[in-house]
């Protein structure tokens, strides 16, 4: 007889030199899957954080093999461990017959739709630089229109994030400069009001966020848990 494999929600992880559990804090929100399953994880190979970020889709093979392992090995669904996979999406929900949810950006439409037309969505991101239209999944300009971005590039955590072998979060640093950002947003556009985390790594400190802000932060935990409790 052949052993059931465990359900689990998988997670392509990127290629950051160590085991993708090393990258997490003990007891941070991202330290497993969801609350509804348990996580495993497949490193795509290549998959360093600045091809990830500027887009290379010559890794989209790569994340489709990865999927493909993760569902070998009992994944009931999958996701990623940065937001910017979003770009290969389509490719991987393509490649497998589970759910598939890559990034938070995939929120993105439903937050546009709960908030009143005169209300923007500002979103926060690892490299502003690097996010263009193309990752929003809109096509109403006036949609569009409604949306902020800013980035922590150059700050501690994109720093350390960008080494191959990253060392923990510097989780008061990270939260002094998300703050500082949303800040800035708000300062130029006070319209906004929902904040939407692109990188996965924000999402420890967005209790903090909500506390400080007193604003909605959507991040990838919340879209892993309804992923997750969907097949759980």
């Amino acid at each position: 007889m052949t052993a059931l494999l465990p359900r689990a929600l998988g997670i392509l992880s990127l290629d950051q030199g160590q085991d993708p559990a090393e990258t997490y804090a003990s007891g941070s929100i991202q330290s497993t899957g969801s609350a509804y399953l348990p996580r495993i994880d497949e490193i795509v190979e290549g998959a360093l954080v600045e091809r990830v970020v500027r887009g290379d889709l010559a890794l989209e093979p790569a994340y489709v093999a990865a999927a493909k392992r993760l569902v070998e090995r009992g994944a009931v669904a999958i996701s990623s461990d940065c937001g910017y996979t979003i770009r290969y999406q389509k490719a991987v929900a393509s490649s497998v017959n589970v759910p598939v949810a890559m990034s938070s950006l995939l929120l993105l439409p439903t937050l546009i739709r709960q908030s009143p037309p005169s209300a923007k969505i500002g979103i926060v991101t690892f490299d502003s630089t690097c996010f263009g239209d193309g990752l929003l999944g809109l096509h109403d300009p006036a949609e569009k229109d409604r949306v902020v971005v800013g980035g922590i590039e150059g700050s501690k955590y994109w720093h350390d994030e960008r080494k191959h072998a990253a060392p923990p979060a510097d989780v008061a640093a990270l939260e002094a400069d998300i703050s500082a950002r949303i800040a800035w947003l708000r300062a130029a556009h006070p319209e906004i009001a929902i904040i939407l985390f692109e990188c996965t790594g924000f999402a420890p400190v967005a209790p903090a966020i909500r506390r400080i802000t007193q604003l909605p932060v959507y991040d990838i935990y919340l879209l892993r848990s309804l992923l997750a409790s969907s097949v759980g």
